[in-house]
């Protein structure tokens, strides 16, 4: 095998398929990148750890085709590493040899019949805008649990209805539901998917700049358990989570007492300031009034910190406490100008939601729900 490419492109393209690879994979070989070389003058490069896999094909001048596979991370550190000249690569009996202005390296080829064939393109389910698609998992996935008490809250729940897709997901202290629209190859499609939060994240932000991603959901049939994504030459493919999602839309309150509108910008400086001297896991508490929200933080002997803002009140005033992290989390991925929060009681869970104008209807196609934290007294 040999051939050469530009360093931006052979660097963009290792990173793409190495980043959902394991630190300690379980079979040394799946810590490997297989580049397979076409004489037609593309190079393809995969990665596949039997949960995730990724794909790229990207122009080379190949003068002689073939297929090496290398350490995964080691070539991606090297490549990013590289002066900005071409680099040639070449095989030269058990080693790949890489070449780029003065600068070489000799890898190990790793055993290519031991790597698991890669899973197959599965047909497109449907099609969705790329920049909708990662604002909407980035929406979501903030209220994803980071634990493994719960593997099942580790998953963002996709269910299709038609041209409607409903994203969700909780760690039980918050929850995130986000609703958009997509292209389905079938009208009538119909389907639930789990996919893990930090997996849909990752291939969200990298494939959203492409414009338009497929969706690839698979036959629930075959039981495969994959959903494959696919944007420009990049393809990747995830397996889902198993089990049953609890049914948390519940949480999402029946009537409203209190609706408080707020700057978005406004409130998010505001909290961020309050809570520097909250001690970890200490809630703000957040006073409602009139006109305005008096931000505070610490008690007695503890540091203690206040600012009030303007704050719009439809409703009785209330004072409630959240936790300073999950708040941020919300209002920064609301994307309004204005942060809507909706409560019952000062006991009961908070409906975070954006509004665009002061005067406006709010937009409900992104809810981030709160639950408050009990402070003393």
């Amino acid at each position: 095998m040999k051939f050469r490419v530009d360093r931006d492109v052979l660097s963009e393209a290792v990173a793409w398929v190495v980043r959902g690879l394991s630190n300690r994979p379980p079979v040394p070989v799946l810590a490997g990148v297989l580049l397979h070389a076409d004489e037609e003058g593309t190079l393809t490069l995969s990665a596949f750890d039997y949960e995730i896999s990724a794909t790229v094909t990207v122009e080379a001048d190949v003068t002689e085709g073939g297929e090496v596979l290398v350490l995964g991370r080691l070539l991606a550190d090297i490549s990013r590493n590289l002066p900005n000249k071409p680099v040639e690569v070449s095989t030269e009996g058990s080693k790949v040899q890489l070449t780029c202005g003065s600068s070489r390296f000799a890898l190990i080829q790793m055993p290519v019949e031991d790597y698991p064939a890669l899973p197959a393109a599965a047909e497109s389910s449907g099609s969705i805008a790329g920049d909708v698609f990662t604002q909407a998992v980035a929406q979501v996935s903030v209220a994803a649990d980071r634990g493994d008490t719960l593997p099942i809250l580790t998953g963002v729940r996709v269910e299709i209805e038609g041209e409607k897709v409903t994203l969700l997901a909780t760690d039980r202290y918050r929850l995130a539901m986000r609703e958009i629209t997509w292209r389905p190859t079938d009208p009538n499609a119909s389907r639930v998917a789990l996919i893990p939060a930090r997996t849909l994240s990752e291939t969200a932000r990298a494939l959203g700049a492409a414009g338009t991603v497929e969706v690839a959901l698979g036959d629930p049939a075959s039981g495969d358990g994959l959903i494959g994504f696919e944007a420009g030459s990049r393809r990747a493919t995830t397996r889902l989570l198993d089990g049953e999602y609890p049914k948390v839309t519940s949480i999402f309150p029946n009537s409203v007492d209190t609706v408080a509108l707020m700057e978005t910008t406004t409130l998010i400086e505001a909290v961020k300031r309050v809570a520097l001297v909250a001690e970890r896991n200490t809630p703000i508490r957040l006073r409602f009034t009139d006109g305005q929200v008096a931000i505070e933080a610490g008690t007695g002997d503890d540091a203690q910190g206040s600012e009030a803002i303007e704050a719009t009140l439809t409703g009785p005033g209330l004072e409630i406490a959240f936790n300073p992290g999950f708040l941020l989390d919300g209002l920064g991925a609301l994307n309004a100008a204005y942060a809507r929060l909706a409560f019952t009681q000062p006991s009961r869970p908070a409906v975070l939601s954006g509004q665009a104008e002061p005067d406006g209807e709010s937009d409900e196609s992104y809810r981030y729900v709160l639950m408050p934290v009990r402070f003393a007294g």
